[in-house]
C-alpha cells in the first residue's frame, strides 16, 4: 500500500506540473460514457498508467479513460481505479481540479476498497490519504508531501453544494435544497466533485449532493472511482452517505466499471435530514 501511495504522490506532481502548460484542447474521442475527453484527460490518464506499470501489487487499472479494465502485473492483488482529472472542463478558468483513487482488494466490489485518495491541483498541491481515518497531507518547497492534520466533519455543517440540471430536479429534491438554504446553508458549488468535497471536509460540514435527474435517472457520478472512494473518506471523517434511499452509498451492487448512481455525503444531521424526509 505504501508503493501505492507513493507513486500517487509522483503521479500528483506530474499532472500539477502537466496543468501549467498543457494544450486545454478536446481530442477527436468520447470516453466510456460518453464525454469528449479532453487532451489533458488522455495526457493524465497516460500519466498514471505510466506510473504504475512498474508497481507489481496492482493487478488492474480501471480508468473513467478507458472503456475496460487495463491488466498490468497477473501477480498483483490490488485494483485501482481512478479519475485522472475530475473536473477538467474547468481547467480553463483556472478553477482547482483533481485526481480520485480507488483501491481495491482482490475484486472490485465495495467491501473490497480499502484505500481512498484523491489529490487536489489548486494554488497548493494538497493530497487525502485515507486507509482508516482521512488525512490532509501538503507539497512542500523541497518536493515532499507533509502531514497537515487529520480531516473530521462535524454533526451539522453550514455549505450546500448541489449538482445536476435543475431543471431535471424531482419536486422532492427541490424541496429538500431550499429547506437547507432557508436554514442559513451557504451554497458552494463549482462544478469539480474533488474541489467541492474538498471544501466541505476542510470546512468541518456540510453536503454534497448528485441526484437522479429526468435526464440521467441513475446520476451521473461513477461508482468504482468517483462515488465509493469519497464515501469511504467521508463515512471514516465521521460523515454519512447514501444514494437517496439506503443508509450507505456502500449498499449499492457494483456490476460494471462505469456504473453510475445518485449520491449525498455530507455531516449527519444532513444525510438523516434527508433520508427522513423520504
Amino acid at each position: 500500500m505504501q508503493e501505492i501511495i507513493k507513486t500517487i504522490e509522483k503521479i500528483a506532481v506530474k499532472i500539477s506540473d502537466e496543468l501549467k502548460y498543457a494544450d486545454l484542447g478536446y481530442t477527436d474521442h468520447a470516453n466510456a460514457t460518453g464525454d469528449t475527453q479532453l487532451k489533458l484527460d488522455v495526457k493524465s490518464d497516460n500519466i498514471i498508467t505510466k506510473e504504475f506499470d512498474s508497481v507489481s501489487s496492482v493487478r488492474l487499472l480501471i480508468s473513467e479513460e478507458k472503456e475496460e479494465a487495463l491488466k498490468i502485473h497477473d501477480s498483483g492483488k490490488y485494483i485501482v481505479a481512478y479519475d485522472p482529472l475530475d473536473g477538467s472542463s474547468l481547467v480553463d478558468v483556472n478553477f482547482a481540479v483533481g485526481s480520485i483513487f480507488g483501491i481495491y482488494e482482490n475484486e472490485l466490489k465495495p467491501s473490497n476498497l480499502v484505500a481512498a485518495i484523491y489529490c487536489v491541483y489548486g494554488p497548493r498541491l494538497e493530497m487525502v490519504v485515507c486507509t482508516d481515518k482521512p488525512k490532509l497531507y501538503r507539497l512542500d518547497r523541497e518536493g515532499s508531501f507533509k502531514f497537515i492534520k487529520d480531516l473530521n466533519l462535524k454533526e451539522k455543517g453550514k455549505l450546500n453544494a448541489t449538482g445536476g440540471t435543475q431543471k431535471g430536479w424531482s419536486d422532492e429534491h427541490r424541496a429538500f435544497i431550499k429547506g437547507l438554504f432557508d436554514e442559513g446553508y451557504r451554497l458552494r458549488y463549482s462544478g469539480a466533485m474533488v474541489s467541492d468535497l474538498h471544501q466541505i471536509l476542510l470546512k468541518g460540514g456540510g453536503l454534497f449532493s448528485y441526484p437522479a435527474t429526468s435526464d440521467a435517472p441513475h446520476g451521473k457520478l461513477r461508482v468504482s472511482f468517483e462515488v465509493l472512494p469519497f464515501a469511504f473518506i467521508y463515512e471514516r471523517a465521521g460523515g454519512l452517505t447514501t444514494d437517496g434511499n439506503s443508509k450507505s452509498l456502500f449498499e449499492i451492487k457494483l456490476e460494471k466499471i462505469h456504473q453510475t448512481t445518485p449520491c449525498f455525503f455530507g455531516s449527519k444531521y444532513e444525510i438523516n435530514k434527508l433520508l427522513e424526509s423520504k
